[in-house]
């Protein structure tokens, strides 16, 4: 970022509200420098170049500014807050601190909507757990020292809204409620980790919930065709994991970033993803979330062409899934039904490997796992794939059939996967309808009428 042509009012007010000298503040960055392993001779000549806009931190100075006004006001203070990031940086950034990074980007959602909705994907972003240093980052959330105190009922409210939204996503799409996900998640549920906590196990568990609810807020941009917005909450959703639970909770979050990846067909990192996912959860998670770690390893396998390899990972999510060896939690429980997800992931698989018969089998056992009124959006979404699978084994008057039925579940919904699904049906549609093919007609208009 250039250098500011005019005072920087914004870091001057909030050192006013923290009371420090410039001479203290420098010497807080020095200290906070200091704990992430980086010399640096920032003195207070520095801050007031800053705070004057002549001149503009470098490297990892600005977080150290923010971390140390954090810590003198004992509350979440951003480096957009005080001006050494503009709101379109905080959200095409990387930001290495988890918690502010789940601050700016809530903001920026709210403040920015349009901006971050197009933010790209990008396939370098897919590696980003495999080369993500998480000693550094635990040793800099844990030197802080929060004032207030945080308990089971603050933890279990964060994991209550969560669970309020991700149902009503099911019904309703992403578009439903996703400003007031993002606004919670900045303004109340991120703040929640800068405090003390009573206990390690408390602690874990905060990071686990504002995890999950950084999980839901990437997968409803998800479902709205926002994908680089996505995968950086999701990007977030794995730090903060790590700090949770560096073992099943992080391999879940890296078999998201796979999983929206591999949505894309954009398979670039994924098979190293879901590797080192298996590796990572490996004896450290259930049955039912190891079986959705293989799954997605058996995607990955299946989009690279490579069949074998794809069989044995799909013949170990079918052995996984018959374990009964523990409670699944509540991270990976958000995917609904293990066996459901399971049979509508393997039938993924088999459409990449142009098995339209075993597609269409597994389509129908993930059709009976799913509660209808639950999981309305997937029982939509299923019917749309199934449709598609009947019409690639030539059976018209059944594809037209389940096609109808999915474009009545989709009725109401804001998403932007179940408009794809309509449009990618239209071309099939057009030649049914010159064939005569009884209900093409119909259901042509229907479609027309959705993405009207």
């Amino acid at each position: 970022m250039a250098a500011h042509r005019a005072p920087n009012s914004r870091l001057r007010d909030v050192i006013a509200e923290a009371r420090c000298s410039f001479e203290s503040l420098a010497k807080d960055v020095c200290r906070i420098a200091a704990e992430n392993g980086e010399i640096t001779q920032t003195n207070k000549s520095a801050i007031c170049h800053w705070v004057n806009g002549t001149r503009h931190p470098t490297g990892q100075r600005g977080q150290y500014v923010a971390e140390a006004l954090s810590r003198r006001t004992g509350r979440t203070v951003t480096q957009t807050e005080i001006g050494l990031r503009t709101p379109d940086d905080a959200a095409a950034s990387d930001e290495p601190d988890p918690v502010l990074a789940a601050t700016d980007l809530g903001r920026a959602d709210v403040e920015r909507r349009r901006f971050l909705a197009v933010a790209a994907f990008t396939t370098a972003g897919v590696a980003m757990p495999l080369a993500y240093n998480r000693e550094a980052t635990a040793r800099m959330l844990r030197a802080r020292t929060g004032t207030s105190l945080v308990g089971t009922e603050d933890i279990d409210v964060v994991r209550h809204i969560t669970a309020a939204f991700s149902a009503a996503d099911e019904r309703l799409g992403g578009g439903h409620g996703l400003t007031t996900v993002s606004a919670y998640l900045a303004d109340t549920a991120a703040p929640i980790l800068r405090a003390r906590f009573p206990s390690e196990a408390l602690r874990a568990s905060a990071f686990g919930a504002v995890a999950e609810l950084a999980y839901l807020a990437g997968w409803k941009h998800h479902d709205l065709g926002h994908e680089g917005a996505a995968q950086r909450y999701y990007q977030v959703g794995y730090q903060l994991a790590c700090e949770a639970d560096p073992h099943g909770h992080a391999a879940w979050m890296m078999r998201a970033l796979a999983h929206q990846a591999l949505s894309l067909k954009q398979p670039h990192h994924c098979i190293a993803l879901t590797e080192g996912a298996l590796a990572t959860g490996l004896g450290h998670v259930d049955g039912q979330t190891e079986a959705l770690l293989h799954i997605a390893h058996a995607r990955a396998y299946a989009v690279t062409g490579e069949k074998p390899s794809a069989a044995r990972a799909l013949l170990a999510a079918e052995d996984a899934l018959l374990r009964e060896d523990g409670p699944q939690p509540s991270y990976s429980r958000v995917s609904g039904p293990a066996a459901g997800t399971v049979a509508s992931h393997t039938a993924r698989t088999l459409t990449d490997l142009a098995d339209h018969t075993g597609t269409e089998h597994q389509h129908r056992d993930a059709l009976t796992r799913w509660d209808p009124v639950k999981y309305k959006r997937v029982h939509a979404l299923t019917h749309a794939d199934l449709g598609d699978s009947l019409a690639a084994q030539a059976r018209a008057d059944e594809a037209v059939a389940a096609w109808s039925q999915s474009l009545t579940l989709m009725e109401g919904m804001t998403s932007d996967r179940t408009r794809k699904a309509i449009t990618s049906l239209r071309s099939t549609l057009a030649v049914y309808q010159r064939r005569k093919v009884p209900g093409a007609t119909e259901l042509a208009r229907r479609a027309r009428e959705a993405l009207a």
